[in-house]
């Protein structure tokens, strides 16, 4: 098992079946086509699937490319949305529920701004979870699986076999580990002299 990216210092209708855009962060698209739409195209989130409302009359092709645009445009305006405690407290006890059958109870979730070299923090005497401000503005599956890597270790406190089996269960585990891997290994990089900053 890889080294654990969360505790390590400076640190997985109908559906379309084309790929989603990276920043997509949801397990399944449902497109739902209406003979009252005439040009307009929508998207919303409904738990773990992402809703695309298009004009019955649209193409394949079309339909291919408004869900693509669709997920980007979501994507984007998650990434500038940033929950606040209660939000947070409440993603927690939603998680909880669809991936750990509501075991996992924090009496606490908040965002702190002292904690740089760890993603997340969890106090299992206190049932207090605690995530870096860092966190925010970052896709909202990464931030899901800091919180759902928190509440495992409310049943179980350590990184043996047993918490790893808990997050097998959300479907974007290694993705997210690969995500905060990256962000870590860019914050190492060194800067290049003369490079412009954006």
């Amino acid at each position: 098992m890889s080294a654990d990216p969360l505790h390590r210092a400076g640190a997985p209708p109908r559906t379309p079946t084309s790929p989603q855009p990276s920043g997509a962060g949801t397990s399944a698209i449902e497109v739902r086509r209406s003979t009252r739409r005439r040009r307009t195209v929508s998207a919303y989130r409904e738990g773990d699937r992402t809703v695309v409302l298009i004009p019955a009359r649209m193409s394949e092709a079309e339909e291919q490319r408004w869900v693509r645009v669709m997920l980007d445009k979501l994507a984007a305006q998650e990434s500038k949305r940033v929950l606040g405690d209660t939000e947070l407290a409440e993603r927690a006890e939603r998680l909880s529920g669809q991936y750990f059958d509501g075991r996992a109870r924090p009496a606490s979730v908040r965002w702190v701004t002292n904690q740089n070299t760890r993603w997340g923090s969890c106090t299992p005497s206190e049932g207090s979870i605690r995530l870096s401000h860092r966190l925010q503005g970052m896709p909202e599956y990464v931030v899901d699986y800091v919180l759902l890597h928190e509440l495992a270790h409310l049943l179980v406190p350590g990184h043996g076999p047993r918490f790893w089996r808990l997050l097998e269960a959300y479907p974007r585990t290694e993705r997210a580990r690969g995500y905060l891997e990256g962000v870590v290994a860019a914050d190492r990089l060194p800067h290049v002299p003369g490079a412009r900053s954006e």
